[in-house]
């Protein structure tokens, strides 16, 4: 989410318009982790956002970083030193009331891209089924799941 005065939200508010661009969706994944978290350390959001990636791309930890550190300068986030118990200090982040409002707009958002991705995915295999109808293989959109996790795993 870049940080820049949207023509669209003004200046009261970051940009949401770069939800188009949804980068492996880190950034709603630590917003939900954070929201049901409360507060927590970076190495346990990179354990907890492997559980709940919305994509099969591993996601790096410079992804993570960078994605909070953007949600900081948004105000979405705050972060303080946690010096408490043995070793380093180590950030401790939490989410603000602007940032649940944001996570807000990415559930309507992801609601949306979901809706639209199974009304494609319903009409493409009907096409698929309908020009391979002298196929054996029915076309369905658990035949292309199993077969796509198949070819990933091997």
């Amino acid at each position: 989410m870049p940080n820049r005065t949207c023509p669209r939200h003004g200046k009261q508010h970051p940009c949401t318009c770069a939800m188009g661009n949804l980068y492996r969706f880190v950034e709603p994944v630590l917003l939900f982790l954070l929201q049901r978290k409360g507060r927590a350390h970076g190495y346990e959001l990179a354990n907890e956002l492997r559980k709940h990636a919305l994509t099969d791309a591993e996601i790096e930890a410079s992804a993570l970083y960078r994605t909070l550190r953007q949600l900081e300068r948004n105000d979405c986030v705050t972060s303080e030193w946690d010096v408490e118990g043995s070793g380093p200090a180590r950030r401790l982040y939490e989410l603000t009331s602007r940032g649940k409002k944001h996570l807000e707009e990415w559930i309507i958002v992801l609601a949306h891209m979901s809706e639209s991705m199974g009304r494609f995915v319903r009409e493409a295999c009907s096409q698929t089924e309908t020009a391979d109808s002298k196929s054996e293989t029915a076309r369905s959109p658990r035949h292309f799941a199993r077969h796509t996790h198949a070819e990933r795993a091997s």
